[in-house]
């Protein structure tokens, strides 16, 4: 028998000082029965960091021609492709080639910085590529905070994010690797 997802209700407050981007956003978040909330709350931080009206969530793990998130326009061309975890350079230059720019966030302390020193040469050949690593210990704070009802509050300001759910408050800690900056 088939295991079914669980289902996640996350009410997302946003407050986005760098893009001027204020808006609340109901969320109903699918995870699927071998994605860890770890993986699960990254996909949430990067909607956070990217949201828009057109910003959604991909069908989901096992899904290979299928990002994390993507925003696509009113022709279904992929302005934006966001994938999490430790992505297979094949699929993510298959990525950079479909939509105008493509996001990884890679999480898992020693196992993301491993990932990319394997795939840096050739992922490093896509223009269009930005490669995000998620602190450690951000991505474990974030665990803390998964719960199947969630309340959630971000706040980005002069490019330091935080997360808080009326009970625990992370900052969070990212370091782009590609492109460097």
């Amino acid at each position: 028998m088939a295991l079914n997802a669980t289902i996640f209700k996350i009410n997302l407050n946003i407050a986005d000082l760098d893009r001027g981007y204020y808006a609340d956003h109901a969320l109903v978040v699918a995870r699927h029965p071998s994605e860890t909330s770890e993986r699960m709350m990254v996909r949430v931080l990067a909607f956070a960091l990217h949201a828009s009206e057109r910003l959604e969530f991909g069908r989901g793990i096992s899904t290979d021609d299928e990002p994390a998130l993507w925003e696509k326009d009113l022709t279904g061309r992929i302005g934006l492709w966001i994938d999490v975890g430790l992505p297979d350079e094949r699929l993510t230059r298959r990525a950079c080639g479909r939509a105008d720019r493509v996001i990884v966030f890679a999480y898992g302390g020693r196992g993301a910085d491993m990932w990319w020193n394997a795939n840096a040469k050739g992922l490093a050949k896509n223009d269009n590529l930005t490669v995000q690593m998620v602190n450690y210990e951000t991505s474990k704070a974030l665990v803390k905070m998964a719960e199947r009802a969630l309340s959630l509050q971000c706040t980005i300001q002069e490019n330091e994010v935080w997360l808080d759910d009326g009970v625990e408050r992370v900052q969070v800690a990212m370091v782009q690797v590609y492109p460097t900056v």
